[in-house]
């Protein structure tokens, strides 16, 4: 018998000890043989048949005691508003949906939240993978397992990110998520796919495999986006390649055209972006910086008030003073909180794959053999924290975690922000921004 672990959060990835959520599953203690790793995901492997019954039995309660049914109020929380403002009040959920907000409301099953702060579920547009899992193994499986893990950092919504791959595994890439929009699994919510290659620089191909990389093709896209279902919500683009206007032209009425992996310098960008491109894909990286002299790609960005920017925020890939920098001059509308995580976030260290090519994470780090950056092992719920940390405003914190990222891929008459007639999905944090609890479409899944 074999039990996906992150799925049921069972145990830790170090050493296949349980972890403090484990103890919470007598019925699993004693029965863990080993941790294996078997082709592109991590299973738990489990010593007798009759363990398969105990399992059912300890998901069962998990499920009974985390969701609830029906009307539920989350009552007495400090709550990031639709302007979000911080205010206390309450907030009534029914059918998923958010019914209404305002002090002392009643009718329902309540979630007593004192002293904590109620923000919107996290979106993550810009993930590879996790736990084991990736974009690229082009199965439902991988994103489904994806989605599981991701309520366990507090992220709702989220767009399963391609890289740089053949054609036919972008196309079976784009198929699985299309069957987990059309069925969602259990976990974070697929909002449509974040198309990162391959239509970009092979100079500034960074964890990018160069030998996958196409010139701009409008056809293709096309193809790409039919076989996706109308799915994909974001494409990057290295404008300086030949074919790029055209393609930009072309694609802009489709998704949203994102810049990514260029060489292109100041007045290319600014070029670029007076063509329909709005989006920065993981700015100040893959990209020409800023200088007093040359402000490159990245100070066009910032001279730029119609393009919002992806800001990986784990502290490594920019360090804490150029991300103040950063989200002071972009304002707190143009910022978009990414993780770029691979697989191997979520796991303990080791050797994992990333778009074809091997990549190694030491100390949480991940870094090709060369030591080129290859994505990240973070997630938006380290991230908002370590922003804080960093002297953020904690107001354009959350709002880059949610409402932004919304708006970005067309969902924030849907999700991003607490408002009524909006789906019900929270996040919520102690006056430390720990996670304590996750609440997607009005369910409890998860507790810390």
């Amino acid at each position: 018998m074999q039990i996906y672990a992150e799925n049921l959060c069972l145990l830790s990835h170090r050493g296949g000890t349980l972890s403090g959520r484990g103890k919470r599953f007598p019925a699993l203690r004693g029965n863990i043989r080993r941790l294996v790793y078997i082709g592109r995901r991590a299973w738990y492997h489990c010593m007798e048949d009759k363990f398969q019954a105990d399992c059912r039995a300890s998901l069962k309660i998990k499920r009974e005691k985390g969701w609830v049914n029906g009307k539920m109020i989350v009552k007495n929380g400090k709550v990031f508003d639709e302007n979000f403002d911080l205010k206390k009040t309450d907030v009534s959920v029914r059918n998923g949906r958010i019914a209404e907000i305002g002090p002392d409301l009643g009718g329902g099953e309540s979630l007593d939240v004192s002293g904590l702060l109620v923000a919107p579920g996290f979106i993550d547009i810009h993930i590879h993978g996790c736990a084991g899992a990736d974009t690229g193994d082009g199965t439902r499986e991988a994103i489904s397992a994806m989605a599981a893990h991701l309520v366990t950092n507090g992220v709702t919504s989220f767009c399963p990110t391609t890289t740089t791959l053949p054609e036919e595994t972008i196309m079976k890439a784009l198929a699985a998520a299309r069957d987990c929009v059309e069925r969602p699994p259990e976990g974070a919510a697929v909002r449509g796919v974040d198309l990162e290659g391959p239509f970009i620089s092979p100079r500034r191909a960074g964890a990018q495999k160069s030998e996958y990389i196409r010139k701009p093709d409008a056809g293709l896209f096309r193809r790409m986006y039919e076989r996706s279902g109308g799915i994909i919500k974001l494409v990057d683009i290295a404008p300086e390649v030949e074919g790029a206007d055209e393609f930009i032209r072309e694609v802009r009425g489709y998704c949203r055209v994102s810049f990514a992996h260029s060489t292109a310098d100041y007045d290319q960008a600014k070029r670029a972006f007076s063509l329909g491109v709005t989006h920065v894909t993981h700015l100040f990286n893959a990209m020409t910086g800023l200088s007093h002299r040359a402000p490159g790609a990245v100070g066009a960005v910032f001279d730029s008030g119609g393009v919002a920017a992806e800001i990986i925020c784990d502290g490594f890939h920019i360090h804490p003073a150029v991300l103040r920098v950063a989200f002071r001059a972009l304002g707190e509308d143009r910022t978009v909180v990414i993780s770029d995580s691979m697989r191997a976030a979520g796991l303990a260290d080791g050797d994992f794959d990333l778009g074809d090519q091997m990549v190694r994470v030491r100390d949480g780090h991940a870094l090709l053999p060369d030591g080129t950056i290859a994505g990240s092992t973070t997630n938006l719920g380290a991230e908002v924290k370590n922003l804080v940390g960093f002297g953020v405003p904690v107001r354009q914190v959350i709002k880059s975690a949610t409402i932004n990222p919304a708006r970005e891929i067309g969902a924030d008459r849907e999700v991003g922000s607490i408002a009524v007639g909006k789906r019900a999905d929270f996040t919520v944090l102690d006056p430390d921004f720990n996670l304590r609890y996750v609440i997607e479409n009005g369910r409890i899944v998860f507790r810390a």
